[in-house]
């Protein structure tokens, strides 16, 4: 049923060759789509959707408060969150890449599958990349990123050149982008598994579709995938640890949730989609306790920005807030375009229903494995990566492990969180909730200043009767970015 053979040969190979005996923790990394933090009924008691799988990592974990996407949408925080590092030291200094992109991470940047195969692990991405793949053309001309619709230069039949497998992972299945961005076909390792040659009329963005691709289908089947990697890790007897990276492709646009979830929540076409995010994430849980994996497996659950949805119209549609009582959505440098769930399990590591207050972004996820498997990150990589070890086992940390944490809008606008303080270098969201170039209207603050312990809803701009910190805060922002 699935054409897993080549990963197959690959890990009987590394078995027989290099098998070393399991010390390190398995690493499962869940990534949703557009997912916000007042969706998960353990962090919004108030929210429409059920939530039962992620409220048992929750009780079974520890639970982030305070966790940041480093962007408020998908490209930047994607390659954040494997590189260490804020995306806006690339090309990319706004907006997202497309399906037909070249690769943004450089082919010799360490990511954090490349750090873990050199550590001993398999390593497996399943779901959504959307961050580039070096596809070839027909007549050897190179795509740019404004390649977003069309693919007719593409030979769908060539290899990748700058995929998944170039950078750390052994196996890949999934597709380019969005779930809304063509080429609509399915990608095992460096291949098209079809050459899609249909444009097909759809609600969303059209695009080149291969025979029999359905958006409805699409999350199941990687659910289906995810489990069967798991499984054929533990039949295959390999004895190394694994890293799964796990990117859904929910509930971002298209909502388009599976039959056997309809109904399901109280919120919707939007709120059956994101039931079955939290299936999902079931799924792989059962599947990890049956396999008796559960205790040497840590597992991460969180999103790549808060929820699409407006509060507004979510809120007199089914009186539920998506991005719970933070300001703004995705795309915002307010917080609910970039506040985050984020959920860690680790029994016997990380306390069972424990809370965490320290500022976490995604890109510390490369320095905490680091700490986690007792190696040393090689210098100038992950510059922008802090472990978060230290509050996962519950030490008593005497001030915060991030001396400062910067965020990012979907249009370039720069915030910089320190301690209570945020500061933003706009007068706007840099985002679609208003004013989203960032310029002024008549009489209206140049910039942005919130004591988030004091008003975590973003409504007060101190700007004015806090000019040095305005000051201070600024200069430590374009310092960073230098």
């Amino acid at each position: 049923m699935y054409s897993l053979r080549t990963m197959l040969l690959l890990a009987a190979i590394l078995v027989t060759l290099s098998a070393v005996a399991q010390e390190k923790p398995n690493i499962v990394y869940i990534l949703a789509d557009d997912l916000g933090y007042g969706d998960v009924r353990c962090l919004n008691p108030e929210s429409k959707i059920p939530t039962p799988h992620m409220d048992r990592l929750a009780a079974e974990g520890m639970t982030f408060t305070d966790a940041h996407s480093p962007s408020a949408v998908c490209t930047p925080t994607r390659y954040g969150l494997l590189t260490g590092r804020y995306a806006w030291r690339t090309r990319l200094k706004n907006g997202v890449l497309w399906g037909y992109s070249p690769g943004l991470i450089d082919q010799g940047e360490l990511t954090v599958a490349r750090f873990l195969k050199d550590q001993g692990y398999a390593t497996a991405c399943i779901g959504k990349w959307h961050l580039g793949l070096g596809w070839q053309t027909k007549d050897g001309s190179a795509l740019n990123d404004e390649m977003k619709l069309t693919g007719e230069k593409v030979a769908f039949e060539k290899p990748l050149t700058h995929g998944p497998n170039d950078l750390g992972f052994d196996y890949f299945y999934g597709i380019s982008a969005s779930l809304d961005m063509p080429p609509y076909v399915y990608i095992e390792n460096d291949r098209a598994t079809a050459v899609p040659t249909e444009v097909l009329p759809t609600t969303f963005r059209s695009g080149l579709t291969a025979d029999g691709f359905k958006a409805v289908d699409v999350m199941p089947e990687f659910t289906e995938r995810a489990v069967a990697y798991l499984k054929q890790h533990k039949e295959l007897g390999v004895e190394k640890p694994f890293f799964l990276y796990f990117p859904l492709t929910a509930p971002h646009t298209p909502v388009v949730p599976a039959p056997f979830v309809k109904g399901w929540s109280e919120a919707g076409d939007y709120g059956d989609f994101t039931a079955q995010v939290d299936h999902t994430v079931g799924q792989v849980l059962k599947t990890l306790d049956d396999l008796g994996m559960t205790e040497n497996t840590l597992v991460i659950m969180t999103s790549d920005n808060g929820s699409t949805e407006p509060t507004g119209k979510m809120v007199k549609a089914f009186n539920h807030r998506p991005n719970y009582h933070f300001r703004g959505r995705k795309s915002d440098v307010w917080e609910g375009g970039h506040r985050v769930p984020f959920l860690v399990r680790w029994p016997g590591n990380v306390q069972a229903g424990s809370t965490s207050a320290e500022t976490t972004t995604l890109p510390d996820l490369l320095a905490t494995v680091a700490d986690i498997t007792g190696t040393s990150l090689p210098d100038g990589a992950g510059e922008d990566s802090v472990s978060m070890w230290p509050a996962l086992r519950g030490d008593t940390i005497e001030k915060p492990l991030r001396e400062h944490t910067i965020h990012h809008s979907i249009n370039g606008v720069f915030a910089l969180r320190q301690g209570p303080w945020k500061f933003i270098d706009s007068a706007g969201s840099g985002g679609w909730s208003s004013n989203g170039k960032g310029k002024p209207g008549p009489g209206a603050p140049p910039v942005q200043l919130y004591n988030l312990a004091q008003d975590v809803g973003e409504q007060d701009n101190r700007w004015e009767d806090a000019p040095e910190k305005v000051a201070a805060l600024k200069a430590l922002l374009s310092k960073v970015k230098q």
